[in-house]
């Protein structure tokens, strides 16, 4: 924990403010102020606070509307909150945790429990700033990847969306769309150890290449594994090149032994390389692409209720338009 950490308090009773400052100006932080909900929304956009302690009961926008507004946004989701409050109902408390508040400090202030909780806070946001940027990282190298190779410009953003539109159609719930979203900019992530003079080659791969080729989902897996985080993506990181009938790899999973987001994952990824342009061949139309993936369908390659639910999700015009 950075004994220089930015504190914002938030509250529209001046007093309430600079008793909090006294409480915690033994300790070095940088404290700054904001009298209302808005107020605190600027601030919070112009400094970056590794902490918020913020008031419940203001004009304006209330502690509850600030707190959904700073978790919903993805700079600022990280940002931890503790709500001042004098209400001490259970009802008000969830209230507070299901917009995304952290933790909650009664008044009046206990002093050696508020400063107990900020450090606390303090110290956990340091931790998840680190991983956040772990994260950040591992993505950064999975564009990085694409980047090296004009014909594959765009695919994982492509496959994010697709793939969380197929989940959606499907009626998975909300959680596994972020899996999917995630898990369609780092499915490739392994090809980083991959030679470019595999990637990018323009005629077909000798079986040696092909062979280097099938290990990039188990490099993947083993880039991203040491992030918990990143766990309920790797799955869709090592088996999206599997096949409903067992012919993929690594493993040669087969069915429904084959996570469904894999499958989901696997399926868009056909659909994407068939109708975008490759080193190897020009982009196929729509309706081509799509009676070779109902052959392969027929012969058992894919999940026949995914296939069909892409055909719905193509005819919905809800994918992105290849290019």
């Amino acid at each position: 924990m950075n004994p220089n950490s930015k504190i914002l308090i938030v509250d529209d009773t001046p007093d309430n403010i600079e008793t909090l400052e006294q409480i915690l100006e033994d300790f070095n932080y940088k404290i700054y102020k904001a009298y209302n909900g808005d107020e605190a929304l600027q601030k919070i956009d112009e400094v970056e606070p590794n902490l918020v302690l913020l008031d419940v009961m203001m004009p304006g926008k209330n502690g509850y509307e600030v707190a959904k507004i700073v978790k919903q946004n993805e700079k600022t989701r990280l940002i931890p909150i503790i709500m001042l409050t004098a209400l001490d109902g259970q009802d008000e408390r969830l209230k507070g945790y299901q917009v995304g508040v952290d933790d909650f400090i009664s008044k009046p202030f206990n002093i050696f429990e508020l400063r107990a909780r900020v450090r606390n806070l303090l110290q956990l946001h340091s931790y998840i700033s680190e991983l956040d940027h772990a994260e950040q990282i591992i993505f950064s190298l999975a564009r990085t990847v694409e980047a090296k190779d004009k014909y594959t410009e765009g695919h994982s953003e492509r496959l994010s969306k697709m793939s969380s539109n197929l989940g959606r159609k499907i009626n998975l719930p909300e959680p596994d769309m972020t899996i999917l979203r995630r898990g369609g900019i780092l499915h490739d992530i392994g090809k980083i150890a991959i030679q470019d003079s595999i990637l990018q080659k323009n005629g077909p791969l000798t079986d040696e290449e092909y062979e280097i080729i099938k290990t990039h989902p188990a490099e993947g897996e083993r880039i991203c594994a040491p992030l918990k985080s990143l766990k309920p993506i790797l799955p869709v990181i090592l088996y999206h090149h599997e096949k409903y009938d067992g012919s993929g790899y690594p493993t040669g999973l087969k069915g429904s032994d084959i996570p469904i987001h894999a499958r989901i994952m696997g399926i868009v990824d056909c659909y994407d390389a068939l109708t975008t342009t490759r080193s190897y061949r020009p982009s196929m139309s729509v309706d081509k692409a799509l009676g070779i993936m109902e052959d392969e369908t027929t012969m058992g390659k894919w999940d026949p209720y995914l296939f069909k639910k892409l055909l719905e999700l193509v005819e919905d015009m809800e994918l992105l338009e290849p290019v």
